[in-house]
C-alpha cells in the first residue's frame, strides 16, 4: 500500500468550530450586517455571541 491510508481529505473548515466561525464573522461584519444578510432574530434584538449559538446549535435548519 505504500503508506497509503484510506482516510478522506478534511474539509477546509475542519477543527473550527462554530463559536470561531461566528466570532470572525461579527468581528469582520458587525451584528447590523450579520442581521441584514441572515433575517434571524438572534441577530438582530440583542445579539451576542452566546445567544446566537443558543440558537445555531438547536435549531435544525441551521445545522445544516
Amino acid at each position: 500500500m505504500n503508506g497509503e491510508t484510506n482516510q478522506q481529505p478534511k474539509g477546509a473548515l475542519h477543527g473550527v468550530t462554530l463559536e470561531q466561525i461566528l466570532v470572525g464573522l461579527e468581528a469582520r461584519l458587525g451584528w447590523e450586517e450579520l442581521a441584514r444578510c441572515i433575517d434571524i432574530r438572534c441577530f438582530k434584538n440583542d445579539p451576542s455571541i452566546k445567544s446566537s449559538l443558543a440558537f445555531l446549535r438547536k435549531t435544525p435548519w441551521a445545522r445544516k
